[in-house]
């Protein structure tokens, strides 16, 4: 389904609200003048406060698992908001909460 394309000001969070910032934005294509996201940009998550029974074990990095499939740069699809990441090293999901609505991809 098409959907608006991340950029780099998109505001993205892991599940426990930690937050994820793109290791690699896109220049190649811009929108509301900032640089997208591939799905072969890794995020890096910072203040993630998960742990289990005690034990810290929060996100770290996530890695998109889905993407547009019509739409790429530099050979790469280029991450929608209804893309899914999967977060290392405890595998909860990557939530985008707020984008751009401007640019819509497939």
């Amino acid at each position: 389904m098409p959907g608006p394309l991340v950029h780099v000001g998109a505001t993205v969070a892991c599940a426990h609200m930690g937050q994820a910032q793109p290791t690699a934005p896109n220049p190649r294509v811009l929108v509301s003048g900032q640089p997208t996201v591939t799905m072969a940009a890794p995020y890096v998550i910072a203040g993630c406060p998960f742990n289990v029974s005690g034990a810290p074990v929060p996100c770290v990095t996530a890695q998109w698992v889905t993407a547009a499939t019509r739409v790429t740069s530099l050979g790469q699809p280029l991450v929608l908001m209804d893309s899914q990441a999967i977060c290392v090293p405890n595998g909860t999901p990557l939530l985008i909460l707020a984008t751009q609505f401007r640019v819509t991809a497939m």
